[in-house]
């Protein structure tokens, strides 16, 4: 994925009320960014890091710049913006990335599906195979040196995970996909010590047939592209 228009830089003073951010333009000018991440960000906003924000050109937009990148002080680039994360896979998927998934004739976005209302982020038809259902997570939390999901409480996810669950019992195949992008993790498992309810729930769905992968992203201020499978750690 390519960023068009390209990525302009600033200076990071502070991430509030989750979805804002304000930053310090080149020439000393103060703006607030959109900041499209719900999650704690543990690592990824600290003050006078460089962030690389994109510029929209719809004029109804109160804020036109989205905080997309964090280029850390120890040299990792984070995408901070968790929308990216399906687009990513979504893209790896077309181009054959993704080999345990590939062969699919048709891709669903946003289907309903499971007892619990949710909408799956993408459903995957196979002519020989059944309907593979899968669920995308953003992975950016770094600590020890080891990848971490979730950095906050998800309720939402520990959803999700039951639905997948729920999707094997009925036959059909779920995966879970931790798209990792931040380039200084190189292994993921859950976040026992923040939610250990869905560390729990992880395991159970690994033990009754949900498959879990994780692959890393390719960053630059130009591009980011998802292309390594990485280990997904389990206890």
């Amino acid at each position: 994925m390519k960023f068009s228009p390209s990525l302009d830089s600033a200076i990071l003073i502070k991430r509030y009320k989750r979805f804002l951010a304000d930053i310090t333009l080149p020439d000393g000018a103060i703006h607030t960014a959109h900041c499209a991440n719900t999650g704690a960000m543990k690592g990824c906003a600290e003050p006078n890091d460089t962030v690389w924000y994109s510029t929209s050109d719809n004029p109804k937009r109160k804020y036109p710049f989205s905080w997309e990148l964090t280029h850390t002080a120890a040299n990792d680039f984070i995408c901070i913006n968790t929308m990216r994360a399906n687009q990513l896979v979504e893209e790896a998927l077309n181009n054959g990335e993704i080999n345990e998934l590939n062969g699919f004739t048709s891709l669903q976005r946003e289907v309903k599906y499971g007892s619990e209302n949710s909408r799956i982020d993408m459903l995957l038809k196979y002519d020989d195979k059944p309907d593979t259902y899968v669920e995308v997570k953003s992975v950016t939390l770094l600590e020890d040196g080891k990848g971490y999901f979730p950095d906050a409480v998800t309720i939402r996810g520990q959803k999700h995970l039951r639905e997948l669950i729920e999707m094997v019992e009925c036959g059909y195949r779920a995966v879970l996909i931790f798209a990792v992008l931040h380039t200084g993790i190189n292994n993921v498992q859950a976040a026992k010590h923040v939610d250990p309810k869905y560390a729990q729930l992880l395991i159970e769905a690994m033990d009754k047939g949900v498959e879990v992968l994780a692959y890393k992203a390719d960053i630059s201020v130009t591009e980011i592209v998802l292309l390594h499978p990485i280990a997904v750690i389990t206890d």
